[in-house]
């Protein structure tokens, strides 16, 4: 296997609204991001199902 560290790495972004919800479970998404092009923490708007309604998700480490 080659140690080649690449600028596409794997990220997971996490729900912020959802723990003042008071909800069980987490809505969690799985994307890529350029290392070189993004290197602060990335914010997009997806969907979060159990609120049923779009909200803001954070890169988590």
């Amino acid at each position: 296997m080659a140690k080649s560290k690449g600028n596409r790495i794997q990220v997971i972004l996490e729900c912020t609204e959802h723990k003042e919800s008071g909800k069980p479970g987490t809505s969690r998404y799985v994307t890529t991001k350029n290392r070189k092009n993004t290197p602060d923490r990335m914010e997009l708007k997806k969907f979060n199902p159990i609120l049923k309604r779009m909200t803001v998700h954070k890169e988590i480490k």
